[in-house]
């Protein structure tokens, strides 16, 4: 992270939180309970542009922090509760961290809030789906009839997405019509929640990006944007973070 400046040119660079994993880790001689995240999501937000700031799930307490952030990504992880969009759990679907939903949940209530930029990846995607009133396919192989989506426990595989013409997303991406991604989720969305719309969609039908039009940054994707080579989304991310501030800028100084 040499490149955010020792010399004081990291100083503007807008500050994203990431939200992260309460896991079991090994590292060294031990073996404890932690918080993690995989460094990609971290080297994403610089190359975007941005200084990554870890957020640990912590219901009641971490959304305070917030107001000191300019962005928000809510990682991937573990199936989001049944519960929280009134389902059973299925025979393939996790267990839930009950911790980590509550405390994502709030971060996105606080961050829509103040109008703060926000990216979801996979997870992260169908919990902003969750919050709007939507529902989730608890495991796509038994709706689309392949793993296509998850093929190989551990790796990512790759697959096609066909962008929707005039979203933020579309725009975001350099209005590309289709797009080859590496995806690793075997859940998806089934109600499209309330206020959203889909921004891209795979061959077989399952929705790959939602965003809120009303919002100036407030977008989901399926993917894993962060495991691939493109940047794209993380730029777009930290870009709407400084139009933001700038925004706030103008209002404070016209007071």
């Amino acid at each position: 992270m040499s490149d955010a400046g020792g010399d004081g040119a990291g100083r503007d660079r807008p500050v994203v939180g990431v939200t992260a994993y309460a896991s079991r880790a090994r590292w060294g001689v031990w073996d404890l309970q932690a918080c993690i995240l995989p460094q990609t999501y971290v080297e994403s937000v610089v190359h975007g542009g941005g200084i990554p700031v870890i957020l640990p799930p912590l219901p009641g307490l971490v959304e305070a922090v917030l107001p000191r952030l300019d962005a928000l990504v809510v990682a991937g992880g573990p199936d989001v509760d049944p519960a929280r969009y009134g389902a059973e759990p299925g025979p393939d679907t996790q267990p839930p961290d009950l911790l980590r939903d509550a405390a994502e949940t709030e971060l996105l209530a606080a961050a829509t809030a103040l109008g703060m930029p926000v990216l979801g990846i996979c997870r992260g995607m169908q919990l902003m789906n969750v919050v709007r009133g939507g529902t989730l396919a608890q495991h796509l192989p038994d709706v689309v009839g392949t793993d296509e989506h998850c093929p190989t426990p551990g790796r990512y595989a790759r697959h096609d997405v066909q962008l929707v013409a005039g979203t933020r997303l579309a725009t975001a991406l350099g209005d590309s019509p289709e797009l080859s991604v590496p995806t690793y989720h075997h859940q998806g969305i089934g109600e499209v929640g309330a206020g959203l719309v889909v921004g891209a969609v795979a061959p077989d039908g399952v929705v790959e990006a939602v965003e809120d039009p009303t919002l100036p940054f407030w977008l989901g994707v399926q993917w894993h944007p962060e495991a691939g080579q493109d940047r794209s989304l993380f730029r777009a991310l930290v870009a709407a973070a400084v139009a933001a501030r700038q925004v706030g800028a103008r209002q404070v100084g016209g007071r």
